[in-house]
């Protein structure tokens, strides 16, 4: 059996249903229905590729006849040229402004369409009844704006397209088949057809089906790819096993207690999906204007033509004053305006190690008035290091860290690889042994020079009769510490301890400084104890925790901040960040994190920096600043233009705006748009980074 991705419904392969291979998988259906669901965002992308490609092929041309060589024929080649420009690939403008006139409103769609249709007519007029109309085309202005604003469309296609595979990836994770036992036998079966109450048995380097409780076995568990958290976890009878987490050790029974939608899992992936479709756009501020200002124009062009052929001008006089109104109202400047800004301002991120997944990032970095940043592989390392290493006999450091090493040269685990890399580091010489015997959970034992090499926790050696209680204090030091505290024996006695712990990144703390300097609140949520995690944001300078929060609960703790009135960001890496990143108002993943996180962050830091988050929210706001900017000055000329284009001064002067000098004013506008848009290619980062 499989599942419908789009109605959840179970599907079975061998009939006669709906299917679709992707990236090497076959999708199957329960209709065509669901799958014409399914494949609309892919289709409606490819369409609009198709169209921007188009656009792009036919206005180097169309630039080249406009401004650069006149051929015999040039205004009916490029009438040629433009109307499939204006008619195909800009009819998504038409539609928008036929659904805006439905729900009687005026938006950045219709005026579009009115500038450019504007712009076409004219031009029309002026290449098939040159004797009536005498003046300059403007298909040019009609080509340049329907192009660039598809490739704006374009740009933020992809951005949606990778947040719909980061829901795919995390479907990903689940294992396919469990093996339960049936009739005293293990069988194999899809993981549709678990059942809850089913005993299913894992063997060391599966992963687990679903979520449980284990009934039999002791064995470590990688829960990171989850929860988050570098550490294994120790799993023994009545113990939780959440699905589709690794086993490291030994084998387990475990009884399923959640399936299908109701696993850790899928409440991720449920809670990824309401946050993206749950958020309303960022209304952009050319839209709100647009809504007065397009209905208005419209309304002074037709206005104007009327009150001059009432007042004895000739129809083509009229019909002039209409078209110049438009033509100098055309939103060229207006439709460029925060795209090219928005252009530039992902660029310069991209140059200082920040992708930027479109304007909507930009924009509401600039707002963000709180930031969540997860522990483990954002503030820290993500793996352990050894720390400190105290002498507790008369042996030296680097031989307390020498033997330890020796006992756990073979290890998988991640202390005991953190403890041979560090000694590897130090150029200590590591001997082989022969055998080793591993109590999952508890520690190593070795032989070597014929004495006992004990490594592990105070369970551990307590059980092998050696006495901890003379350095319990220093064990508790290193704990209070957020330290894992490994004791290691030698010959019958405690010779040191081994101080472990996930240390925090290069800069976590300047970047947190800077955060707070900046005005923004500061948390940081971690699925660690309390005292782990104050440990750590004492070191990093955090006062505000979230510990102890389930994967499942860290959107809920944004959800909590956001109706206190905080706008937040949210930083972090692993796929248990995947709900936060998404629930936040402005998701900051880590380059270094998993694809899921990296795909459901708005902004990704490519270079594991935590400074570049006070980098992407300067350039945030210095990008606001030039986008407003540019909107002035886009309505700066219009607002002065309209007036003179419907004939302000010739009664006075005689003086009439023609549609050539229309077309330039227009050109002037986006000119200085553009160039405004180019001049932040001086900006420099708020921290330089190394």
């Amino acid at each position: 059996m499989a599942i419908d991705p789009v109605c959840g419904m179970h599907v079975d392969e061998k009939r006669a249903v709906y299917k679709k291979d992707v990236d090497g998988k076959t999708i199957y259906f329960c209709s065509e229905n669901c799958l014409k669901t399914y494949e609309a965002p892919e289709n409606e992308f490819k369409k609009l590729r198709l169209y921007v490609i188009l656009s792009v092929i036919i206005a180097i041309p169309v630039v080249i006849l406009s401004f650069f060589y006149k051929v015999p024929y040039s205004n009916l080649i490029l009438f040629l040229l433009a109307t499939p420009v204006q008619f195909i690939a800009g009819w998504r403008f038409y539609k928008g402004m036929w659904d805006g006139l439905r729900a009687r409103s005026a938006n950045m769609d219709t005026l579009i369409a009115t500038g450019t249709s504007a712009a076409w007519i004219y031009s029309t007029l002026v290449t098939f009844l040159p004797t009536a109309f005498v003046g300059e085309t403007y298909f040019d202005a009609s080509v340049i704006i329907i192009t660039l604003i598809l490739s704006g469309k374009l740009l933020e296609e992809i951005a949606k397209g990778k947040a719909s595979e980061a829901l795919k990836k995390l479907m990903g994770l689940q294992p396919k088949v469990a093996k339960i036992i049936k009739n005293v036998k293990e069988v194999e079966i899809p993981i549709e057809e678990v059942q809850i109450n089913d005993i299913i048995v894992v063997r060391p380097g599966e992963k687990f089906p679903v979520d449980g409780i284990v009934v039999e076995g002791e064995s470590s568990v990688d829960e990171s790819m989850i929860t988050g958290e570098s550490m294994p976890i120790t799993k023994r009878k009545d113990d939780d096993i959440i699905g589709s987490t690794i086993n490291k050790s030994g084998m387990i029974k475990f009884k399923a207690t959640k399936i299908g939608k109701d696993t850790v899992l899928q409440q991720i992936v449920k809670i990824v999906q309401e946050a993206q479709t749950s958020k309303a756009p960022i209304q952009r501020l050319a839209d709100k204007v647009s809504s007065v200002f397009t209905p208005s124009v419209i309304i002074i062009a037709i206005l104007s033509a009327i009150l001059w052929y009432a007042l004895g001008q000739n129809f083509i006089f009229a019909l002039t004053i209409f078209i110049t109104v438009l033509i100098i109202a055309c939103p060229c400047a207006l439709g460029i305006a925060t795209p090219t800004a928005i252009l530039v301002g992902s660029t310069l991120g991209a140059q200082n190690g920040i992708l930027i997944k479109g304007g909507e990032a930009l924009e509401m970095a600039k707002k963000i008035n709180t930031i969540i940043f997860d522990k483990t592989g954002t503030l820290t390392k993500g793996e352990p290091s050894v720390t400190d290493v105290f002498i507790l006999s008369s042996v030296k450091e680097d031989e307390v860290l020498r033997l330890a090493a020796v006992a756990e040269v073979g290890s998988e685990h991640p202390i005991g690889k953190s403890i041979v890399r560090e000694a590897n580091e130090k150029k200590l010489t590591i001997p082989s042994v022969k055998s080793y015997e591993t109590v999952s959970g508890k520690g190593i034992k070795t032989r070597y020079l014929n004495k006992t090499i004990l490594v592990g926790n105070r369970t551990f050696i307590g059980e092998n009769k050696i006495d901890t209680k003379k350095f319990e204090s220093d064990i508790e030091r290193l704990e209070n510490e957020g330290k894992t505290a490994v004791i290691v024996a030698y010959g019958g006695e405690a010779i040191g301890l081994i101080g472990v712990a996930d240390t925090l990144k290069e800069f976590s703390k300047e970047a947190v400084q800077q955060l707070k300097r900046m005005g923004i609140e500061v948390w940081m949520i971690t699925g660690d104890n309390e005292r782990t995690a104050k440990a750590i944001a004492q070191q990093v300078g955090i006062e505000y925790i979230m510990a102890q929060v389930l994967p499942q609960d860290k959107a809920t703790k944004v959800k909590e901040l956001q109706k206190k009135g905080a706008i937040v960001g949210a930083v972090g890496d692993g796929i248990n960040d995947a709900p936060m990143l998404a629930q936040a108002d402005l998701g900051i993943a880590i380059g270094s994190g998993t694809d899921v996180a990296l795909e459901t962050g708005k902004i990704v830091l490519i270079k594991n920096d935590l400074r570049d988050v006070i980098t992407a929210i300067d350039l945030s706001r210095y990008t606001v600043k030039k986008i407003k900017q540019n909107l002035f000055w886009a309505f700066f000329y219009n607002t002065v233009g309209i007036p003179l284009a419907a004939g302000l001064l010739y009664p006075f002067f005689g003086l009439l705006l023609s549609p050539i000098i229309a077309g330039a004013a227009m050109a002037f506008s986006s000119f200085s748009v553009v160039g405004n848009s180019l001049l932040m290619r001086t900006y420099k980062p708020r921290i330089a980074n190394a």
